[in-house]
């Protein structure tokens, strides 16, 4: 798994508060104890160079935590042949007006914040607030899990070892930068501040955007607001172009006919629903027509998400882009609309 793809895991996660301990030892697949498996935590974060007194601040009185073992075994599977849910109940109550005044608000308050990281990252201003309102409803619930503890738990069990162990070194760096363990609370499986970054991805990508030399994901906005922009660019935004546009399909027309042919190596089931690349003008040709203007040469993908004679769009690159941070069409699909919503 690439590590933009960790945050798709996050993403969907819940943001709600931990619950009661008292795990049987059995609970990890290898069968060691959490206590002697935190040892082993510890010992590695040593090695990478956490200093002790982060160390034993961020592990004292660790236990497991039974609810996030709950909470991450009870994830939703794979969608079954009867296929995957409409897409407009989802749209609806996920750009909702309560949501777009709230975009709207914080749109027109930072202006001056959002127009510099829009100018130094090249991503959108409304896109950066869209991925700010979904995530924690602008910062208003960002989880209050204790994250040593949801991640030690998570990777002492042992069913994705590899990714929460990482992760809790990954945290403890973090704690290393002068974060206490009060403040280094979020959803149950890592994520954290007003972008819900894991770990991992604030050491390579949360950025400073006031120059107090801090990047301050939890309550400073500018630091937010650069480091959602800096995530953008990194997984690689093309300035100038839209996420995609309204498309306008013939009647009779087979969607189907165009699936793309593709495997996707990262969630395939949601690529597996987008049409082959093609360009606006070879689109036209074939009868599909945008409803906002896009140059001939680009490249673009169609998608009906609810069937022959629903809404359409082209979708361009930068609509995998937003999939990155979260990979669910759904998720992708809400934040590009509500982009558009709070700049129209």
């Amino acid at each position: 798994m690439i590590i933009r793809s960790l945050l798709a895991v996050a993403a969907l996660l819940s943001l709600s508060a931990p619950a009661s301990t008292g795990l049987a030892q059995s609970t990890a697949v290898d069968g060691i104890s959490f206590d002697a498996y935190v040892e082993q935590l510890k010992a590695r974060a040593r090695s990478e160079g956490v200093s002790e007194a982060t160390i034993q601040r961020m592990t004292a009185g660790l236990t497991p935590n039974e609810r996030v073992i709950r909470l991450d075994q009870g994830q939703p599977g794979r969608p079954t042949r009867r296929g995957y849910p409409a897409l407009a109940p989802y749209i609806s109550t996920h750009v909702n007006s309560t949501r777009i005044a709230g975009g709207r608000t914080v749109f027109r308050e930072n202006r001056r914040q959002l127009r510099a990281a829009e100018d130094r990252y090249g991503v959108p201003a409304e896109i950066i607030v869209a991925i700010f309102g979904h995530e924690t409803s602008y910062g208003r619930i960002r989880g209050n899990f204790d994250l040593a503890r949801s991640l030690a738990t998570l990777a002492w069990e042992g069913r994705r070892r590899e990714l929460f162990s990482g992760e809790f070194i990954a945290l403890m760096k973090v704690a290393d930068r002068g974060y206490s363990r009060d403040q280094l609370v979020g959803s149950y499986a890592g994520a954290f501040g007003n972008p819900q970054f894991l770990p991992s991805v604030y050491l390579r990508l949360a950025s400073d955007g006031d120059g107090d030399g801090r990047a301050n994901i939890f309550t400073n906005r500018a630091d937010t607001f650069a480091s959602i922009a800096n995530y953008f660019r990194d997984a690689g935004w093309r300035t100038s172009q839209p996420w995609g546009v309204r498309a306008y399909v013939p009647s009779g027309f087979n969607v189907d006919a165009y699936k793309t042919e593709l495997k996707a190596q990262v969630c395939p089931r949601v690529h597996e629903r987008h049409s082959q690349w093609k360009t606006v003008r070879e689109w036209r040709d074939l009868g599909v027509q945008p409803q906002r203007p896009l140059p001939d040469d680009t490249l673009v993908s169609l998608f009906q998400p609810d069937g022959p004679g629903t809404r359409a769009w082209l979708l361009t690159g930068n609509y995998r882009v937003i999939l990155e941070y979260n990979c669910s069409n759904y998720y992708a699909m809400s934040v590009g609309l509500l982009a558009d919503e709070i700049v129209n």
